[in-house]
């Protein structure tokens, strides 16, 4: 199945790794004409391509184009950004890894808006905590008086205890 997708990926498209630009080889209609940027970025911020009626996500489709195969994991953008589909800037990784390389907060994240910090409730002398998670375990690294040095603590327990942090 992934022969004939890359068939017609080749034949729609062609991928630049340098740039991580997938162009058009062929007019599909007066709006997308020959020579032309493909895909758009979707809410997640991510390039998303059409093909046949088909979304997929470019990161994806350029390992495709480059391995000839799909990945059996996830694509991880090493420098995070993941609109950059350079081909050096993409890694074949474990969902657990792709997850341990996050360098923004979750969105659900009110209290700090910093990556592994969250504000304490209770009014505390050094009310910021920082914490991580490895190997399925909460570790906590500990409570600071502000949200810029739990952040400080938590890359560095984040380097010691994330084998695919690019921090």
């Amino acid at each position: 199945m992934s022969d004939r997708i890359l068939e017609r990926l080749k034949l729609l498209l062609t991928y630049t790794p340098e740039t991580g630009l997938f162009t058009r080889n062929i007019a599909l209609s007066a709006r997308y004409p020959a020579g032309t940027i493909a895909g758009s970025m979707n809410a997640g911020g991510y390039i998303q391509i059409r093909i046949d009626g088909c979304n997929h996500n470019a990161h994806r489709l350029a390992f495709l184009y480059m391995t000839g195969a799909w990945p059996e994991a996830d694509v991880d953008h090493i420098s995070g950004v993941r609109s950059d589909n350079r081909w050096v800037n993409l890694r074949p990784a474990v969902r657990r890894v792709n997850c341990e390389n996050r360098r923004t907060p979750r969105s659900d994240n009110f209290s700090s808006g910093m990556l592994g910090v969250t504000k304490d409730k209770r009014p505390l002398k050094k009310p910021y905590r920082a914490t991580i998670q490895a190997n399925g375990r909460p570790i906590k690294v500990g409570y600071f008086a502000t949200a810029h040095e739990a952040h400080a603590a938590y890359v560095q327990a984040k380097r010691k205890h994330h084998e695919g942090n690019t921090l």
